[in-house]
């Protein structure tokens, strides 16, 4: 099992967002095949929690032009970690520092990098 075109897609949609807020580091995978509650984990980061509340904010706003709405929300503007969970596609937004600390790359790993 592969991750679906419509989790492809918006996750996309986030990846476009955290980009036009600057973050860095983002990463798409797909955790279809070691995960059964997502096909798709997007990763991004932002260099201060002011910056992590803004990443947020542009993909929540996108995605809802999309009609998507999130099932879920972990953490708030100013956390270091933000979770958005929607159902197919989970996006983390995390500060730099809380990357590194909790290390979801390495945890995922062996999940295939996606190109949304």
């Amino acid at each position: 099992m592969t991750a679906s075109d419509e989790a492809r897609r918006l996750a996309g949609v986030a990846v476009a967002a955290a980009e036009a807020k600057l973050a860095h580091d983002i990463l798409v995978l797909d955790v279809s095949e070691k995960l059964g509650i997502a096909d798709v984990f997007v990763i991004a980061s932002g260099q201060t929690e002011r910056q992590v509340g803004a990443i947020v904010d542009e993909i929540e706003r996108q995605c809802l032009l999309t009609g998507a709405k999130p099932l879920h929300r972990e953490g708030e503007r100013e956390d270091p970690w933000v979770l958005l969970d929607y159902f197919d596609v989970v996006v983390h937004v995390q500060h730099a520092e809380a990357r590194v600390r909790y290390a979801l790359d390495r945890l995922w790993k062996d999940c295939p990098v996606l190109t949304p």
